[in-house]
């Protein structure tokens, strides 16, 4: 695995799957429910993989929206090969919670529900791997690039080894 800096690539637009597609032309822009993954993908260094998305520049862990029929955990670690090139396995669930709505440049509006995996790299080397990061890389827990709090935190709870975290249960 890939313990060098990230690796750059050409700024593009995310692909919206043509499930997504078929559901707008029928939908138009209004809020589509839609499931998402996301992990917490650690080497055996502790260290921490994360991309740098084409669409907004941004820092992030990985993720992506299982295709239809797709198992959760299956379709992170395909989303995890397909951005970054290495290959993992899904340990855990880390986190289930409904993120907030999100509205893009295009005016479509998706909430998506979303499972986040702890999952271990097993096998590849971290680099650009498709169209969705400018730059993938490996990142020591205490010094993460600037990114979402929701993605902070979900790697903080991964490095605890805190147990899995539903939304809404439990708290004050």
């Amino acid at each position: 695995m890939n313990g060098g800096p990230p690796r750059a690539t050409r700024l593009l637009r995310m692909p919206t799957p043509d499930f997504i597609r078929d559901l707008r032309a029928t939908a138009g822009r209004q809020l589509l429910w839609i499931p998402g993954v996301s992990a917490v993908v650690l080497d055996d260094e502790g260290r921490v993989l994360l991309g740098r998305r084409s669409d907004n520049g941004q820092w992030a862990i990985i993720g992506g929206i299982p295709d239809p029929g797709e198992q959760p955990a299956a379709a992170i670690v395909r989303e995890v090969y397909e951005e970054t090139a290495v290959r993992c396995v899904a340990e855990r669930v880390l986190v289930v919670e409904a993120l907030d709505p999100v509205t893009y440049p295009n005016g479509d509006v998706c909430q998506f529900m979303d499972t986040c995996f702890l999952c271990r790299a097993v096998d590849g080397e971290a680099c650009v791997n498709d169209d969705e990061s400018l730059e993938v890389g490996w990142f020591e827990p205490d010094a993460l690039p600037p990114m979402q709090e929701f993605a902070v935190r979900r790697i903080k709870h991964a490095t605890e080894n805190g147990a899995t975290w539903f939304a809404g249960i439990g708290e004050g």
